[in-house]
């Protein structure tokens, strides 16, 4: 089996699980036979263009969600006018706290092309399980990173409901350091509100210990911080 169809169809399998479909579900949608799908899903029969449409339609995505780009990321530039800490990264890492559940979210970002002097296209891939298999994971955003003179700016839609958008702002990245704080800025299903997060960044992986936690929980020095400003900061 190829590589390709291989990564395809884990992208089916995962996003069928996703929407709580059976493969009986997806047969009768596209009619292939289950046994068709299961050999698609383990990428032992390459696919078609147009089985590929129908398939995404059945999930309700976008096709693209479904294609597998091989290997390959782009380093930030490492000039005069890119930022110390993102300078000669092609991945970088960040860490959320979920208070609804109690849980630590870990993000991985791919840095896949540049598109200007200052901006580069990335990929964000959300609250996975394994970082070898990273790109399988809760939700994967598609975006832009830009850099201005303090500020880094990240601006990024949801793959599985493009109407979910994300923004986030990193203060100073042009100062070189392990770490790095961002506010994340998005919108809540879970209720329906919008949010506003610390997000921490790193340029290598981070264990994860209570002290990672305690940090990414908001603390008695960001509520006298919002009480003085009336604003959420992240300093």
């Amino acid at each position: 089996m190829s590589e390709i169809s291989k990564e395809i169809g884990k992208q089916i399998r995962s996003f069928r699980k996703r929407r709580g479909m059976t493969l009986d579900d997806l047969s009768r949608i596209i009619c292939k036979s289950k046994s068709t799908i299961s050999k698609y899903e383990k990428g032992e029969i390459p696919l078609d263009v147009e089985t590929l449409y129908e398939i995404a339609g059945a999930l309700q995505i976008y096709v693209e969600q479904l294609l597998y780009c091989l290997p390959g990321r782009t380093a930030i530039s490492a000039g005069t006018d890119s930022p110390a800490f993102f300078a000669g990264c092609s991945q970088f890492y960040s860490y959320l706290f979920d208070g609804r559940n109690g849980q630590l979210i870990r993000c991985v970002f791919d840095v896949l092309s540049q598109t200007s002097d200052q901006g580069y296209r990335i990929m964000m891939y959300m609250n996975y399980k394994d970082y070898h298999d990273y790109h399988i994971c809760e939700n994967t955003y598609w975006g832009s990173i830009e850099h201005y003179d303090a500020l880094t700016h990240i601006q990024l839609t949801n793959q599985d409901s493009p109407i979910e958008k994300a923004s986030v702002q990193i203060l100073a990245s042009y100062l070189d350091a392990d770490t790095k704080w961002g506010l994340w800025n998005g919108f809540s299903s879970r209720p329906m509100m919008p949010i506003a997060m610390k997000m921490l960044f790193s340029r290598t992986i981070l264990k994860e210990t209570p002290e990672l936690i305690k940090k990414l929980k908001v603390s008695k020095e960001d509520i006298r911080l919002l009480k003085l400003y009336n604003m959420l900061s992240v300093l």
